[in-house]
């Protein structure tokens, strides 16, 4: 029985048109890496088919993993669905629109091995439209300032994660936008590598300006109340 080596864990709302096109290319490009891989597709109380859909594909093939949550609970529930269901040692995350490329999940992969413990990585070409190219511009500046952390582009979902610093988080809501940050709270080396970005080709976007500033404003300032907070003691040595 091959050893069980990555999890890539897709959470989804609503990508009935684009399940088929990401099964289609995930699967080989993950195949090419190593064949000890599940796939972990998280339903977040989709309405359309997709559920089904993904479903359908997990009875097909044993290394399709579905979890369906009751009902539409938000990314970082879905992320943190994903991250306790997934059992290989290395987590890759990804979005379901296929605007990350599968061929890039080895780049991510790559760095863990030479010693990283987080890869985070950072869109070289955006093909969103200039408003969200904008806002997040302006976002991760005032992120970066308010928390005191620097990170490129916290909106790529394309990550790899050493699975051993997940399982020290707990997870709150909107929390899934801060991970390299907590993550290096918790002690990891995060690095950052440059990947490709694709136009999304069906379906439509679930995020935009009015669902992402004041409520991403507030959380940042909840990450640096927990940076601050955080205990720093050591045990004296006798």
């Amino acid at each position: 029985m091959t050893p069980l080596t990555l999890s890539v864990v897709v959470p989804f709302y609503n990508e009935e048109v684009n399940i088929d096109a990401l099964c289609a290319r995930l699967i080989p490009a993950l195949e090419k890496i190593d064949p000890g891989f599940e796939i972990v597709l998280v339903d977040d109380g989709s309405t359309d088919g997709g559920g089904a859909l993904a479903r359908a594909y997990a009875e097909r093939d044993s290394r399709i993993r579905v979890v369906a949550l009751e009902a539409r609970a938000g990314q970082s529930a879905a992320l943190d669905a994903g991250f306790h269901a997934a059992r290989g040692p290395v987590v890759v995350t990804m979005d379901a629109d296929l605007q990350n490329d599968p061929e890039d999940i080895p780049l991510l992969l790559a760095r863990l091995a030479e010693g990283a413990d987080v890869a985070c990585g950072v869109r070289m070409t955006r093909y969103d439209n200039w408003v969200r190219r904008i806002s997040s511009r302006i976002a991760n500046r005032v992120r970066d300032r308010i928390t005191g952390d620097r990170v490129t582009d916290t909106g790529c979902s394309l990550k790899a994660y050493r699975a051993e610093y997940l399982r020290r988080l707990k997870m709150y809501n909107g929390m899934h936008r801060f991970l390299p940050t907590l993550l290096r709270f918790e002690g990891a080396r995060v690095v950052e590598v440059p990947v490709r970005h694709h136009p999304r080709v069906a379906g439509e976007s679930k995020y935009g300006i009015g669902n992402r500033a004041l409520v991403g404003l507030r959380d940042c300032f909840a990450v640096r109340w927990m940076r601050d907070r955080r205990l720093k003691y050591r045990i004296k040595d006798r």
